[in-house]
């Protein structure tokens, strides 16, 4: 018999050694530049001296007294004093055409955004668009704070169950009831209904292997102190074999959970005790400390009904929506597949 934390014997750490040190570069080492070649020696060649010129004749001898004639303006001369008379013009037709150009795009923005958002008289506003309420934590140590019964479409609400990326686990079959007697054999049927048990939740999963098969569930405690009080007695009744966890079976190919060795775990939080039960399919016994069997006890008590059903009570809601698929087989009373 096995339990899945300290205090029942079952957590599973793992872990992975991280790198350690300095990581290579990603960027390379920069390509040095390519060493320019000498530029080619050109060789001058020698240059022929001008013929001289012939002198040029002398000026006639009169020459006239008056004054040379006065030159024409130059073409840049005559620009900028005719642009000094035409610039405030220029400005002010400029300036004029700029607000008209303005005044045109304005209008135009005003018409397209008037078209595309058109006043309607008597649409009323919108109403703004108001979050859900948030649900508050509650405290799942007794059933006074915790009041609304477990149901099977919240403890199991999907047909296949993927945990932490593993499975999926095959739902077979699923049974809520008020008599927890109903999940226990001998002295333990006997000691869940003097601790005030009020109801039990369970059902029956085939594991991904496909070897194994295993039932699990939820019994509903008066309280954490009868809880923990169930929890330890278990034990003690187990290892004198005065009574055990009852397998339930869904169909002819899983008759082995009411007869064959199995593998039990079992764990508390708040006033729920959660359990399971594994065989394997073919009947053979489970070898003591078997890693795939402590594998689906951590699947099925850690990761699910601890960390997603009951936290999920904890936190004020419930563990899902309930899978379409499951509807019609899935409630309180017996569900056996294919109903």
């Amino acid at each position: 018999m096995e339990s899945p934390r300290p205090g029942t014997e079952l957590s599973v750490v793992t872990g992975r050694p991280t790198h350690t040190g300095p990581s290579p570069s990603r960027f390379p080492t920069p390509i040095l530049t390519r060493a320019s070649r000498p530029a080619p020696v050109v060789e001058a060649e020698p240059i022929a001296e001008p013929e001289p010129e012939p002198a040029p004749a002398p000026p006639p001898a009169h020459t006239s007294r008056l004054s040379p004639p006065m030159q024409p303006l130059g073409p840049a001369h005559s620009h900028r004093e005719a642009g000094r008379g035409a610039r405030p013009w220029q400005v002010l037709i400029g300036s004029a055409a700029v607000l008209v150009l303005l005044a045109l795009c304005g209008l135009t923005a005003a018409a397209l955004i008037v078209d595309r958002d058109p006043e309607v008289p008597g649409t009323p506003a919108a109403a703004p668009v108001t979050a859900p309420p948030r649900a508050e934590p509650q405290n799942i140590d007794s059933r006074d704070t915790d009041q609304a019964p477990l149901t099977t479409k919240e403890v199991f609400g999907t047909k296949r169950l993927t945990l932490d990326g593993t499975g999926p686990y095959q739902v077979l079959r699923t049974h809520s009831s008020g008599s927890c007697a109903t999940a226990a054999t001998g002295e333990v049927a006997d000691l869940l209904s003097r601790v005030g048990c009020s109801q039990v939740v369970r059902g029956t999963l085939r594991s991904p292997d496909g070897r194994h098969l295993v039932t699990a569930g939820l019994f509903n405690l008066p309280d954490v102190a009868n809880a923990e009080r169930a929890r330890d007695r278990i034990r003690e009744l187990l290892d004198e074999r005065q009574g055990r966890f009852q397998g339930m079976t869904a169909g002819t190919d899983t008759a082995v959970l009411g007869t064959a060795p199995s593998r039990v775990g079992w764990q508390v939080r708040g006033h729920y005790l959660a359990f399971t039960l594994v065989v394997r399919t073919d009947g053979e016994p489970i070898p003591s400390g078997d890693p795939t069997v402590r594998d689906i006890m951590f699947d099925l008590i850690e990761l699910h009904l601890d960390k997603t059903v009951l936290e999920a009570r904890a936190n004020g809601g419930t563990a899902g929506q309930p899978d379409p698929d499951l509807d019609g087989r899935t409630g309180d009373g017996d569900s056996p597949e294919g109903d």
